[in-house]
C-alpha cells in the first residue's frame, strides 16, 4: 500500500469509529451532506459515498450545494456536478442571499451561516432526509470549545451529532475524528478543485486567532489536542463552581 492509501484507509476508520461511537447513521437514514465545495465538504462526499456501499449500517445519500448570492464566495458548479456524479450522489443546487443589516445583534457571519442552515433544513424535508451531515472535522470542533470558553463563558462546542426538535432533524458530523490536516492531504492527493474565497467578512472573525492559540498550545503539550477532546468526556462537576440558588435573599446577600 502507499502512503496515500494507508492515510486513506486511516480516516476511513476514524469516520466508522465516529459513526459507531456517537450513534451518527443507523439504517434506512437518507443523509443531505451540506457541499460547500471546500476540502471538508469533499472529503465528506467521498467517504459517505464509499461507506454508503457497506452494508452495515444501509444508508443512502445527496448533496446541496448553496449558493448565497450576495457573497463573492463561489465555487466551480460544473466541477461539483461532475465530482457528485462520479460518486454516484445526487447534487441539489440552491440560490439564496441574506441582508446583513436586518439583525445588528448578529454577526454577518452568523447570519450567513444561519441562511445557508436554513436553507439545508428545507431541502432535506423536501428530500425526505432524517438528517444533515456536515463537514467540521476535529480542529473545527476544538476551536469551536475554546472561542466558546473564550468568548462566551460556555463550556460547548460543535457535537458530532445534534437533534434539532424544532425541525425534526439531527445533525451529524462525521468528521469529528479527522484532523485538519489530514483532510488536506487527502484533498492534495486527490487533487480537490478549491473554490474562490473573497468574503467581505471574514476579517471579522476570531477563528483565525483561535486556530493560531490551538497550534501554540499543542507546541507547549503535543498532547492538547487529545486533552480538550478527552475534556468533554471527563466533565467532573464536583470540581467546578456550583451556585447556591435555593434560600438566597437580598437580605442573605447584604449580610
Amino acid at each position: 500500500m502507499t502512503k496515500e492509501d494507508i492515510l486513506q484507509k486511516k480516516i476511513e476508520d476514524k469516520v466508522k469509529k465516529a459513526i459507531w461511537e456517537y450513534n451518527l447513521i443507523n439504517d434506512n437514514d437518507k443523509i443531505l451532506i451540506g457541499l460547500s465545495g471546500g476540502k471538508d465538504s469533499l472529503a465528506l462526499v467521498d467517504l459517505l459515498s464509499r461507506r454508503s456501499k457497506i452494508l452495515q449500517p444501509k444508508f443512502s445519500i445527496v448533496a446541496a450545494h448553496i449558493i448565497m448570492e450576495n457573497i463573492p464566495y463561489t465555487s466551480d458548479i460544473d466541477y461539483l456536478q461532475e465530482y457528485t456524479k462520479e460518486r454516484g450522489v445526487p447534487l441539489i443546487i440552491h440560490k439564496t442571499s441574506f441582508n446583513p443589516s436586518t439583525d445588528k445583534r448578529k454577526t454577518p457571519c452568523f447570519l450567513c451561516s444561519w441562511m445557508r442552515r436554513k436553507m439545508l433544513f428545507n431541502i432535506a424535508k423536501e428530500q425526505k432526509c432524517n438528517k444533515i451531515a456536515l463537514g467540521h472535522h476535529q480542529d473545527d470542533i476544538l476551536e469551536t470549545l475554546l472561542m466558546n470558553l473564550i468568548y462566551q463563558g460556555a463550556f460547548s462546542t460543535m457535537p458530532p451529532s445534534l437533534k434539532m426538535n424544532k425541525f425534526e432533524m439531527e445533525i451529524i458530523r462525521p468528521l469529528c475524528l479527522v484532523k485538519e490536516e489530514e483532510i488536506e492531504k487527502i484533498a492534495k492527493w486527490q487533487k480537490f478543485k478549491g473554490q474562490l474565497k473573497n468574503c467581505p467578512y471574514e476579517s471579522v472573525s476570531n477563528r483565525a486567532n483561535i486556530k493560531k492559540f490551538l497550534s501554540e498550545i499543542t507546541e507547549i503539550n503535543p498532547q492538547a489536542r487529545h486533552s480538550l477532546w478527552a475534556s468533554m468526556h471527563n466533565i467532573q462537576t464536583n470540581y467546578l463552581p456550583q451556585k447556591q440558588k435555593a434560600g438566597i435573599t437580598k437580605e442573605t446577600q447584604k449580610k
